[in-house]
């Protein structure tokens, strides 16, 4: 069985190792200290230190971004990142990302796919709709994706399939995820009850328990919980609304620099 885990650098910046494939998942290598731009004139110090910057990356095979988000890809990942990677992300984001050089961003409508091999397996990478705000205040923030990512290792051994969720509140529709693509081995689930302008904009505890509730993954990996100081939902009241509700399959919590499984 080919190896599935995550290591979690900060924010949602993860490195998911799948098979023969890795992945670097919305880029922020800011450190303590430094601001992330937000747009509208926003901006949100980080609290917390990244466990790797780019040089100190491995070969990778794709990047996934969510959104264009200072938080997501910050300015040191456009200086620093390969500009080579494909990169795949929102048509919006893709244009941006195309003006600054990074000539193989890819743009994923929501549904669309996009499929990697190596030998004998493969990794298909589909683009799941998300809401980064409210509708009367969607104008203050960037279009987002989801993304279902599922390693088929071509050794007769069952696929993997990762939900991503993006920067996404909760919305029923989300369970289209599951409609289209399958059951979900793993949910990588973005939280922190981020407020802009005091709307809320990304999950907190009591939408990310609804979120599991809705996808029933068998495994649930929260990241995107504590590095901003416009996160006010912290990691701890997510667990406790897991074990209030008895929320499905497993909980796998990570700290910086630590990897996870995320085979069930």
């Amino acid at each position: 069985m080919q190896d599935a885990s995550l290591e979690f650098v900060g924010t949602a910046t993860s490195l998911l190792r799948l098979g023969p494939f890795t992945l670097l998942t919305d880029p922020n290598f800011l450190h303590e200290g430094q601001r992330a731009y937000l747009g509208k004139g926003l901006f949100s110090r980080r609290r917390t230190e990244p466990s790797l910057q780019p040089a100190q990356l491995p070969a990778l095979d794709a990047v996934v971004l969510s959104h264009l988000h200072g938080d997501h890809f910050d300015r040191v990942a456009r200086r620093d990142l390969d500009r080579s990677l494909p990169i795949l992300t929102t048509p919006a984001a893709s244009n941006r990302l195309r003006d600054w050089g990074f000539g193989e961003a890819v743009p994923m409508t929501p549904w669309s796919s996009r499929t990697l091999t190596a030998g004998a397996a493969t990794l298909h990478i589909t683009s799941a709709p998300g809401e980064h705000a409210p509708r009367f205040a969607r104008a203050l923030m960037p279009p987002v994706m989801g993304s279902v990512v599922e390693l088929d290792a071509g050794d007769g051994t069952a696929a993997l399939r990762v939900y991503l969720t993006g920067d996404t509140l909760y919305r029923p529709w989300l369970r289209e995820v599951v409609d289209r693509c399958g059951p979900i081995d793993a949910m990588v689930i973005h939280l922190g009850g981020t407020r802009a302008l005091g709307i809320l904009v990304t999950m907190d505890a009591a939408q990310g328990a609804d979120l599991v509730d809705l996808i029933a993954p068998r495994v649930t990996v929260p990241v995107h919980y504590d590095d901003y100081t416009v996160f006010r939902s912290p990691l701890a009241d997510f667990v406790t609304a897991w074990g209030r509700r008895g929320l499905p399959g497993d909980l796998r919590t990570v700290g910086r620099g630590e990897q996870v499984s995320l085979r069930p």
